[in-house]
């Protein structure tokens, strides 16, 4: 058995803009540690894959400063997506890839590149529990994460009961509201994390019998051309194109600190914080202040007697706003003129 991982590294998240630029985007900043998250999702998987497995998904303007953050990935593993089209486009096209470098019997364990996992060693055992479910299934496995609060982001998976060695999936859940999250905590039910393994022979036949979105570009010359492919699938999430149209998912659940890095705000959660709940980084001076994020790359931030604020700083530009309005960065950084979007 031959085990790849794939690892979705696109878009240039602009909930954390002024730091994320196209240029710079969020899987290769800084955020949690002293390393970029993308090396961070690297170097969690290499106890398990050899970096000559590891393949990158990204797009064209992104390869070079991949190829200068990861120089152990070999560079014909940077691929570059000729357009966005969906996970389960890039998710197809790479299962191709390894197919045709390994075989369908090859297993494809899936990730994204912006997550939080402090527990390294937890997330590798659940893998591996994911795996072997995944082989002795036939199955297209996810992994879901117990949660620890009724979290209104993410999607929920509702088990076939106890998770732990791996069940069928009953059903998706798609972001609830507050009162709907609290119901599905109470009733057991898992994060849908974006964690995925199959053998690559299963998860082709599957979109090959239920996913006409992307099945025609199966066939031919799409499938070994990666522009004609793209240019060929309509564009739909491996969830809606694939994972809930399959009686073969199945779910193994953990707990390894799992939290999606998807704003600013979210930083409070896999940060360390000080006594008042402050998550700062860089030269920051808080005094009489609370709940408050701050990033600072240059110079010095003072704060006192504020509360609940998002503060970014890097050379030549400073956001202040809310948590809550930092939640919907992407309103503000569309109403921007050019000249400061990309300063």
């Amino acid at each position: 058995m031959s085990r790849w991982a794939v690892v979705l590294a696109g878009g240039i998240g602009s909930r954390f803009w002024p730091l994320s630029t196209p240029a710079r985007p969020k899987q290769l900043l800084p955020l949690l540690t002293e390393k970029p998250l993308l090396r961070e999702t690297v170097d969690r998987l290499l106890p398990l894959v050899d970096p000559g497995h590891i393949l990158i998904l990204t797009n064209a303007s992104l390869v070079e400063p991949i190829s200068a953050a990861l120089p152990d990935v070999p560079r014909a593993n940077l691929i570059a997506e000729p357009k966005p089209a969906g996970t389960a486009a890039a998710l197809t096209w790479a299962a191709l890839e390894i197919s045709r470098r390994d075989g369908d019997s090859a297993v494809m364990i899936s990730v994204h590149a912006d997550w939080a996992i402090p527990d390294a060693a937890g997330f590798r055992k659940v893998l591996g529990v994911a795996e072997s479910v995944a082989l002795d299934n036939s199955a297209l496995v996810t992994v879901g994460v117990r949660p620890t609060r009724p979290e209104t982001g993410f999607g929920y998976i509702e088990p076939e009961g106890d998770a732990s060695a791996g069940v069928k999936v009953r059903r998706f859940i798609e972001k609830p509201d507050a009162s709907r999250a609290r119901e599905l905590v109470a009733a057991g039910n898992l994060w849908n994390s974006g964690i995925f393994v199959w053998r690559v022979g299963d998860f082709l036949s599957e979109v090959q019998a239920l996913t006409p979105e992307i099945s025609p570009a199966l066939a031919g010359a799409p499938r070994t051309d990666r522009e004609k492919f793209f240019s060929s699938v309509r564009s739909i999430s491996v969830d809606h194109g694939v994972l809930e149209r399959s009686k073969r998912v199945m779910v193994a659940a953990g707990e390894f600190g799992w939290d999606d890095i998807g704003t600013w705000p979210a930083l409070a959660r896999s940060r360390a914080l000080d006594a008042s709940g402050n998550a700062a980084n860089g030269k920051v001076h808080l005094v009489d202040s609370s709940n408050n994020v701050v990033h600072s790359e240059h110079g010095t931030v003072v704060m006192y007697g504020v509360s609940d604020l998002v503060v970014v700083v890097r050379d030549g530009m400073t956001l202040v706003t809310t948590a809550e309005k930092a939640a919907d960065l992407k309103t503000l950084v569309d109403s921007l003129p050019q000249e400061i979007k990309d300063a």
